[in-house]
C-alpha cells in the first residue's frame, strides 16, 4: 500500500472518510514510525520540542499504532499509557498499557501525567476545547503537552491528508483547519511555550508529494504547552 498522505484537490476530489472509517482501512498497513515525508518533518519538529522523558509518566494520546509511545519507551519513560479511539489501530499497537478512549474524555485522574504527546490527531476534530481541557486536566503542574497538526495554511490552500486503500482507491481523511489562535484560546490552564512550523523545502525532511505546493509553505505546526501552577 502506498500512502501519499497529502494530495491537492483536483476536479474529482477524493472521497473524504471520517477518521474512524479511514483508520479502519489504514490500520493493517500503518507502521508505528514516520513512514512518509510529512510525518518525518512532523517528528523532527516534535523531537526539537520534546522535554526529557526519562523516568516520566507519558501519555501517547491518539496513539494509533504507537509511534510516540515507542519513542517514549526508548527514552526511558517510567510509564507509557496509550489511548486511541480506533479499535483496529489499537489492535496493531504493541504497547502494553493501551485502551480505547477519545481525546475528549481521557480516563485518567487529574494531575497524573508528566508529558502528553499527541501527534497529528486533533485536526480530525471540529472543535479543540474539550480535548485541550482534558489534556490540561490530566497534566501535573509544570508538565508538558506536545501537540502537532497538519498546518492550517496548507490545508486552506487545498492540500488534503490522503491515503491509498488496499483496493487502490485514494481517500481523504476528515480534517478541520485550526489556527494558532484556536489552539491558544482552547488551551485551558496551559501556556504556549514554543511553536515550530516546518516549511516546504526548508531541508531534506520537508518534502511534498504534490508539485503544486509552493516552496516555503508551512506543512506542519507543532506546539509545546506547559501546565500552569
Amino acid at each position: 500500500m502506498i500512502f501519499t498522505y497529502l494530495k491537492r484537490l483536483f476536479s474529482s476530489s477524493p472521497q473524504t472518510l471520517s477518521s474512524l472509517d479511514a483508520y479502519e482501512h489504514w490500520a493493517a498497513n500503518y507502521p508505528p514510525h514516520a513512514h512518509n515525508a510529512l510525518m518525518q518533518a512532523e517528528e523532527a519538529a516534535m523531537h526539537k520540542l520534546m522535554p526529557t522523558l526519562k523516568d516520566q509518566v507519558v501519555l501517547d494520546l491518539a496513539c494509533g499504532t504507537g509511534r510516540y509511545g515507542l519513542i517514549a519507551q526508548g527514552q526511558g519513560a517510567k510509564q507509557v499509557i496509550a489511548f486511541d479511539n480506533s479499535p483496529p489501530m489499537l489492535k496493531a499497537n504493541a504497547l502494553p498499557e493501551k485502551a480505547l478512549a477519545t481525546t475528549e474524555a481521557i480516563p485518567l485522574p487529574d494531575a497524573s501525567v508528566d508529558v502528553v504527546l499527541c501527534g497529528l490527531a486533533l485536526g480530525h476534530l471540529p472543535q479543540l476545547e474539550s480535548s485541550m481541557r482534558e489534556i490540561g486536566r490530566v497534566l501535573k503542574s509544570g508538565g508538558w503537552a506536545l501537540i502537532s497538526d497538519f498546518h492550517p495554511f496548507i490545508f486552506l490552500n487545498g492540500q488534503r491528508r490522503t491515503f491509498t486503500a488496499p483496493d487502490g482507491k485514494v481517500y481523504a481523511v476528515e480534517h478541520y483547519a485550526h489556527l494558532y489562535s484556536d489552539y491558544h484560546q482552547a488551551a485551558d490552564g496551559l501556556r504556549v511555550d514554543a511553536v515550530i512550523e516546518p516549511r516546504l523545502g526548508q531541508d531534506k525532511t520537508v518534502r511534498f508529494a504534490d508539485d503544486g505546493a509552493r516552496e516555503g509553505t508551512p506543512v506542519i505546526i507543532a506546539y509545546r504547552f506547559q501546565k500552569l501552577p
